[in-house]
């Protein structure tokens, strides 16, 4: 493909910055909400209830968003996936003025089914567009946009909750809501602007591969053949563990005012940003192999989880004893604002991580689609039940620090397993190789499934992008 016939708007790197402004206005404002703890709200019980219902619909049609995008595409299920976001802030800005409950939890269901739309297509779109020597680079730069989300979400919630009114416990002013549904409205419009991948224009050149599936049944039996491969179910622990930590969000409510809330929740997405920038740039140093750097991020992810939760314990059981109620201006600010920051820290390189790996399973848009949603559908299902464990109260929080804890302990010898058993899929020039070794083991699966029906998975070799 010669330069003269490029289109700005097909390039990767315009679809990186449409995909990450999705990301920004959806999920990155939702989590400006969250991470204020509770949504913002006085009692975090209810939101927790309702966001243990979004993340379960969400784990659902995460598993399963490949099924919807194969009929009708990546473009149009991220257009889908953004609809629910404004309705759930709607809801939560009735519930925080006049008290009305029915529409937080409509609006979960809503949120719920948008977002397992939206996560199973983004995350695609994200890893699969890239290059696989500039999958590190464009990982951060979606992930830097939606953490710019909370930031600018943060800058709003700190501009209009910091009056010395705000210093106690207390919830945010409902205008809040409203500036947070006016932008997250600007999602759909913007995700209209996604190119395709048969039509990416990548700067060398090269195709983006799409492997074919001719019906819904053949895409379920697709996921589900993904779903049973060893690396995924050895996975399957440290998909639960690395966003189970809601409890976060509780402490918050339980020790800090509301201006200190939006004050955290505005200054830990600096840190967040360079975090995902740190362990971005070791993903792309090209003097290691693929392999070296999945190792040494698996081991700084396995460092930075023992220091967070380490120091997590030991102020949970000092807050647990005497309870605070924490000002920016009070004495014992630092040390439990470094909890969450700690927290914020690892979950986030732990999510780059995790992506990157994944990514290097398969060089196939249409494999990588249902990767991603595994992921986030397990992801998903474990913030489902994270919430559920957070509606309540359990002995100071000593009870989700300990499921926590557990987890994490869990997951890291099966994702070691992975790591040392991975043979990464690198930089491959044959475009009109449009099946990789994971497409063809999926192919074979579906083929032992289905015998009267043995070519009805194929890859578009001929389409030209």
């Amino acid at each position: 493909m010669s330069s003269t016939n490029k289109h700005w708007y097909r390039t990767t790197f315009f679809n990186a910055n449409v995909i990450g402004l999705v990301g920004l206005c959806a999920p990155g404002l939702w989590n400006a909400m969250s991470s204020l703890g509770a949504a913002g709200e006085e009692s975090p019980f209810l939101v927790n209830a309702a966001n243990a219902l979004v993340f379960a619909l969400m784990g659902f049609f995460c598993l399963f968003g490949s099924v919807v995008s194969s009929k009708i595409g990546l473009k149009w299920t991220l257009v889908l996936g953004t609809i629910g976001y404004p309705v759930y802030s709607a809801g939560l800005y009735l519930n925080n003025r006049y008290g009305i409950e029915w529409l937080v939890l409509f609006g979960a269901c809503t949120c719920g089914i948008s977002a397992g739309l939206f996560w199973s297509s983004e995350g695609a779109v994200a890893l699969g567009y890239a290059r696989p020597e500039k999958k590190g680079k464009y990982l951060n730069i979606w992930l830097c946009y939606r953490t710019l989300g909370p930031l600018i979400g943060g800058a709003i919630v700190l501009g209009l909750n910091n009056s010395p009114d705000s210093k106690g416990k207390g919830k945010v002013g409902y205008s809040t809501y409203l500036i947070f549904i006016a932008l997250q409205c600007l999602a759909s419009p913007i995700a209209l602007l996604l190119t395709p991948p048969e039509k990416v224009e990548r700067s060398d050149g090269s195709k983006i591969k799409v492997l074919k599936v001719d019906s819904l049944l053949a895409e379920v039996k697709g996921v589900i053949a993904t779903s049973r491969k060893k690396h995924v179910l050895l996975l399957l622990p440290l998909f639960w563990a690395a966003y189970f930590n809601q409890y976060s969000g509780n402490f918050q409510t339980f020790y800090f005012g509301v201006r200190a809330r939006a004050l955290i929740g505005f200054v830990s997405n600096f840190a967040t940003v360079a975090a995902s920038t740190a362990i971005s740039l070791l993903l792309d140093y090209k003097k290691l192999s693929v392999k070296q750097r999945i190792h040494v991020g698996f081991f700084y992810c396995v460092v930075i989880h023992t220091i967070a939760w380490t120091y997590g314990w030991v102020i949970q059981e000092k807050y647990t004893s005497s309870p605070p109620m924490l000002d920016w201006t009070d004495a014992g600010f630092t040390e439990g604002f470094f909890v969450l920051l700690l927290w914020g820290i690892a979950q986030q390189s732990l999510a780059n991580w995790m992506y990157y790996l994944v990514s290097t399973m398969t060089d196939n848009i249409t494999e990588l689609n249902r990767l991603t949603g595994i992921l986030r559908g397990q992801e998903s299902f474990a913030q489902a039940v994270s919430f559920g464990l957070c509606t309540r109260d359990w002995y100071g929080g000593r009870v989700p620090l300990a499921v926590n804890t557990i987890l994490l302990g869990l997951a890291v010898l099966p994702t070691y397993i992975v790591v040392r058993q991975h043979q990464p899929i690198e930089n491959v020039h044959d475009e009109n190789d449009c099946e990789t070794f994971e497409s063809q083991i999926t192919m074979k699966a579906l083929e032992e499934k289905t015998p009267q029906n043995q070519d009805f998975v194929k890859s578009d070799a001929t389409n030209k992008v």
